[in-house]
């Protein structure tokens, strides 16, 4: 029994290697934009979407601002230079006569989404989710706008709201999220095409869960959505976000910006299940996928709760984040960020307190498998101001196989002395002597590992709405399946 040189192979290295199921490609014709980046590009992009002329102004101050700023290369990140004059800034899918929620669209996009499981056809009967379907660089659909509207949830496409709403969007883009912000967020800022656009009114619970899928279909596009939530006094809503991809041997870039406003007595509770591609078992292909995510608790008793499931994407790069202003205000962070072969994830949140008796809470899982590397960094900042403030931070992570790494780089800003931190961080790594111990005791190495994983990641996934639990635990299962042998 302690000879264990004779052991069977267990194979760690094989833990993720099911096949990605949304890799498929949708053949449509599509409406094109010259590759590459500049002021007559982005003056046409506005023309083709018709945006009011402040929209226009701020697309072209975002992009001054992007062109005098450098590639971050502060994250621990190793990826090749992105050729932005490859890219394709806007990629628009050619629309066809037929009657659905979407208008005239073509019926390859809606079976596109009905195979990923998402359908654009309304049951009146029994809603469920209103889903807003981005596809590419539009919104092809968006489902109970009408239900929505009787109460006063404005739920649409950000292409809807700048035509329909074009107040609201004056005043709130950018405010959480200012288009200088960084590289990313002023190159959103510039070229963004769609997304989707909340808005729940005074004291509105919001009847419905609030969907977005974002799916990428062409090759030489990138992706460059935006969201904006607005939650007024005493109102509330649920937010899920869900994304695939085709694979492809090239890198494509998704860079989106979310901005979530929170007022007196309100409640934001965003949830992300992200499936990118990952790039395949050589780390060839995938996504990179550099996102700005920020909260503004603005009012007394305001609450933003972000929770995320990352297993998908080559590269990500992403920290949702929330600014404490309101007295009493807090905010949330759940996360589970799942890598293997050789993908890289810098991932984490930023807590920033400036009322009194804010309160923040870090609860973050970071998996690592193959030759992949997986990062968390956290700040918590709490200002002068912020008396009796509070936060609570734990932070870990969990080696699978001899290669990977995990790294954690918590931040903590203090500036009084009434408030309370407090934090904790482990490591813990599963070898292939405990799966062939675990082994001779009855219990499959798979069997043994995805129980493992299920219970060190119990903590966030009871934090997602019911809908998106089953299919976080599903996809945890999948990148856990095949790999012994």
């Amino acid at each position: 029994m302690n000879d264990i040189k004779h052991k069977p192979k267990y194979g760690l290295n094989k833990i993720l290697s099911q096949k990605y199921k949304h890799g498929f490609t949708t053949k449509i014709g599509k409406e094109y934009f010259p590759p590459g980046l500049n002021h007559d590009i982005l003056n046409s992009i506005s023309e083709r979407r018709k945006d009011p002329y402040f929209l226009t102004k701020f697309r072209q101050g975002a992009y001054s601002k992007w062109l005098k700023m450098e590639f971050p290369l502060w994250a621990n990140l190793k990826i090749k230079s992105i050729n932005f004059e490859s890219i394709n800034f806007c990629s628009i899918p050619k629309r066809k006569k037929i009657k659905s929620i979407a208008g005239s669209l073509d019926n390859k996009i809606v079976k596109t989404f009905e195979k990923l499981g998402i359908s654009l056809k309304e049951n009146k009967d029994n809603p469920q989710i209103a889903i807003d379907a981005i596809f590419d660089s539009i919104s092809v659909g968006t489902t109970y706008k009408d239900k929505l509207a009787k109460t006063g949830v404005i739920f649409c496409s950000i292409s809807d709201a700048i035509k329909h709403h074009p107040a609201l969007i004056k005043k709130y883009l950018g405010v959480v999220v200012p288009s200088g912000d960084n590289y990313f967020a002023a190159l959103n800022s510039a070229v963004f095409t769609d997304g989707s656009f909340c808005y729940i009114p005074k004291n509105i619970k919001c009847p419905l869960e609030l969907s977005t899928y974002f799916r990428i279909n062409d090759k030489d596009s990138g992706q460059f959505e935006r969201t904006l939530i607005i939650a007024e006094k005493g109102s509330s809503v649920s937010y899920l976000e869900g994304c695939t991809a085709p694979k492809f041997s090239e890198n494509q870039l998704h860079a989106a910006v979310v901005e979530l406003i929170a007022f007196d007595s309100a409640t934001i509770n965003y949830s992300t299940v992200q499936n990118w591609f990952q790039g395949n078992e050589q780390g060839i292909g995938g996504i990179y996928n550099f996102v700005t995510k920020r909260g503004l608790c603005i009012g007394k008793n305001s609450k933003i709760t972000w929770t995320q499931v990352e297993t998908g994407s080559s590269v990500t790069w992403k920290y949702p984040s929330c600014v404490l202003l309101g007295k009493e205000s807090s905010g949330e962070f759940y996360s589970i960020a799942l890598t293997n072969n050789y993908q890289q994830a810098d991932t984490g949140t930023k807590m920033v307190h400036i009322g009194e008796k804010t309160v923040s809470k870090i609860i973050s899982k970071g998996i690592s498998c193959g030759n992949s590397k997986n990062t968390y960094r956290g700040l918590v900042k709490i200002c002068g101001n912020a008396v009796e403030a509070r936060n609570f931070s734990q932070c870990d992570s969990f080696l699978i196989g001899p290669f990977s790494t995990a790294s954690t780089y918590p931040y903590f800003d203090i500036w009084n002395s009434l408030s309370k931190v407090e934090h904790e961080a482990k490591i813990s790594k599963i070898s292939e002597e405990q799966l062939f111990y675990l082994a001779q005791r009855g219990i499959k190495a798979e069997q043994a590992i995805s129980l493992l994983i299920s219970g060190y990641c119990k903590d966030v996934v009871v934090k997602l709405p019911m809908e998106f639990a089953q299919e976080a635990n599903k996809l945890l299962e999948l990148k856990l399946e095949g790999n012994v042998g």
